[in-house]
């Protein structure tokens, strides 16, 4: 919502800049979504690592 108001903003003051970013915004989203990916594998790999690591004192508080 508050990057909707933004636009709203944003088109009454430079409706050509507005528009330039509506038209821009999906390609700028498809740029940078192999960057989303790569830290969502990341997190999955530290979490993991967190997991393995944690995994002996988790297996000693459950005795």
């Amino acid at each position: 919502m508050v990057k909707f108001l933004l636009w709203c903003i944003l088109f009454v003051l430079c409706w050509p800049l507005a528009l330039l970013a509506l038209v821009l915004y999906p390609f700028v989203w498809l740029l940078l979504l192999p960057f989303r990916l790569v830290g969502v594998a990341v997190g999955g790999a530290l979490a993991l690592v967190s997991a393995i690591i944690f995994l002996p004192a988790r297996v000693l508080r459950a005795i």
